[in-house]
């Protein structure tokens, strides 16, 4: 099980392998989260980005692709497509566990050793923080890592309220170990 950080910040500004960016399914510039990463990376994600597009058509919600990271401290971006919350009924638990476990299959394939998350899905996304964060440990939790080879995850909070939210969840989960 990798070592388990929480913390406010940029998640721009981390030295890690990569940075994983809640995504809109064409990989289009957007804000929040993804439009700091863009901001912060330069045109070659942009770019990376198109060109996926132009192959798949469109990154379905809870799939995960990855990108270099151009001027960012990481090596790559693994972009995912976290679901818009719609009141629970439309199996948004189910995308968004898929999208944390997406994104750390991908990590394994391409040997990342950290790995850094913002919540996914709890901006514009709509979805509510606490049922979020709940998924977002869980998936962790039940994730197959004898394979892998992340040994650290950073979950990066935006406000106090969300790094709260975090760290609660962080100290009945560090209980369970």
């Amino acid at each position: 099980m990798p070592e388990i950080f929480i913390q406010i910040g940029d998640i721009t500004k981390l030295e890690v392998d990569a940075i994983v960016n809640a995504a809109n399914s064409y990989l289009r510039p957007g804000g929040g989260v993804d439009g700091a990463i863009r901001v912060a990376a330069g045109d070659s994600l942009n770019k990376e980005c198109e060109e996926i597009i132009s192959r798949i058509g469109f990154l379905e919600p809870g799939k995960a692709v990855y990108t270099l990271a151009g001027k960012l401290k990481a090596k790559y971006v693994i972009h995912t497509v976290g679901p818009i919350w719609q009141g629970g009924n439309s199996k948004e638990a189910e995308i968004l566990k898929s999208c944390y476990t997406n994104c750390l299959d991908l990590a394994s394939k391409l040997k990342i050793s950290s790995i850094a998350f913002p919540s996914i899905s709890t901006g514009v996304y709509g979805y509510p923080k606490f049922e979020a964060t709940s998924i977002a440990f869980d998936a962790i939790n039940t994730y197959d890592f004898s394979n892998s080879s992340v040994g650290k995850i950073i979950l990066v909070c935006f406000d106090d309220e969300m790094y709260s939210i975090y760290k609660d969840f962080y100290d009945r989960y560090s209980q369970k170990l």
